[in-house]
């Protein structure tokens, strides 16, 4: 001890433990102090309350309570006939459900769809959760051999399988062929274009850059209304190509623009010096891009990736207008039924499609959360 230092004060008795926090306490507490902290705070969540409780209950009420559960006509759905306040009419989704999911395809061959959907989950289920093993197999076969089983499937004429014209498909079918092929080819087009436009060679990024803004600039209707009446005119005369090759062409091309300006994004946020230790290490531009570059920026932009996913999921909609029958056409041509023609059936259809667009995207946004909670966790250790 240095002289005329104070001798260090030392506790030799040992502190006893304090309880730890009371979770639900402190889960009121937080509650209190985001909601009620102070009397703007207060007045907006009461308002908030008000509104929500204001839509929710008759949403809850015409979906549930006095919906109509039974029935074989329009007659069950008519409040003369129930006497009482008719909701929903589920009767009319009961009837026309093979139509939303299927289209026009041939009754005895709808066993073909319901295989393509196993497979497609079988093979998507396990590539969707981290601990499953084989994860490279897994991929392999759902990008590369899934797409052609699936077509050879559902289009037929090989293995004796009857053909059927994709102008019979529809529902549900045309909604997810269309969003999953977009979703599929977009991101690899769009990654190969984000590059494009960072290159050095200026013939390549020029053409980059003409073909993103081009297809940004125009809107998807425009671009489908194109692809399937204008296209066929420039094209020669013995030359046939199918109505929704054309759609998914003209999707992909879409999509593939606006992805390529996320993962741009995501190359810009990458700090130079990664790009400089690739380079010292010997890595060549491919082998830098696959191995350090495009893994870190592809989980920056997970959230712009999974909302070009999500609209391009619900922009399917807008096929109706080149007479391809989706989920939303399938629900427009069954109105037209005179069987089911009562004042609730135009809403119980557009209940029921949103439920299906919402359970979809929200499956999708909840699934990037995780992923993105996942690997900040991983990049943390």
């Amino acid at each position: 001890m240095a002289v005329g230092s104070q001798p260090s004060y030392i506790r030799r008795a040992v502190l006893e433990p304090e309880p730890p926090p009371v979770a639900g306490a402190a889960a009121t507490v937080r509650t209190r102090a985001r909601l009620f902290d102070g009397p703007f705070n207060t007045a907006l969540t009461l308002v908030s309350i008000v509104i929500v409780v204001a839509l929710v209950w008759p949403t809850v009420k015409f979906l549930f309570i006095d919906a109509v559960w039974t029935g074989s006509s329009r007659i069950d759905c008519l409040s003369e006939t129930v006497g009482r306040e008719v909701g929903a009419c589920w009767p009319f989704i009961r009837a026309k459900f093979t139509q939303f999911m299927y289209g026009f395809y041939p009754a005895s061959e709808q066993w073909r769809v319901d295989v393509t959907y196993a497979l497609g989950a079988i093979l998507l289920v396990p590539l969707l959760i981290p601990a499953a093993p084989s994860k490279g197999l897994n991929a392999i076969l759902f990008f590369g051999v899934f797409p052609v089983v699936a077509f050879f499937l559902l289009v037929g004429g090989v293995f004796g399988l009857p053909h059927v014209e994709t102008r019979l498909w529809g529902g549900l079918l045309v909604t997810l062929v269309i969003s999953f092929t977009g979703i599929m080819f977009s991101l690899p087009l769009g990654i190969l274009l984000a590059l494009g436009r960072r290159s050095q060679f200026p013939i390549i990024r020029t053409i980059c850059v003409i073909f993103i803004e081009f297809w940004r600039g125009v809107p998807l209707i425009t671009v489908l209304f194109f692809a399937t009446y204008m296209l066929p005119l420039f094209l020669p005369d013995n030359w046939r190509i199918d109505a929704l090759a054309r759609v998914l062409i003209g999707v992909v091309l879409f999509a593939g623009a606006y992805m390529a300006e996320v993962v741009r994004g995501g190359l810009q946020a990458i700090p130079r010096g990664q790009f400089e230790g690739a380079m010292a290490l010997g890595l060549g531009y491919w082998r830098m891009m696959g191995l350090v570059i495009l893994p870190q920026a592809l989980r920056l932009v997970i959230p712009g990736i999974v909302n070009s996913f999500i609209a391009l999921f619900k922009d399917t909609t807008l096929v109706l207008i080149v007479a391809i029958f989706d989920l939303l056409g399938q629900l427009r041509a069954a109105f037209a039924d005179p069987t089911w023609a009562t004042p609730v059936t135009l809403f119980t259809g557009f209940a029921f499609a949103g439920m299906i667009y919402f359970v979809v995207s929200f499956g999708m946004s909840r699934y990037a959360l995780f992923m993105e909670r996942r690997l900040n966790i991983e990049r943390a250790r």
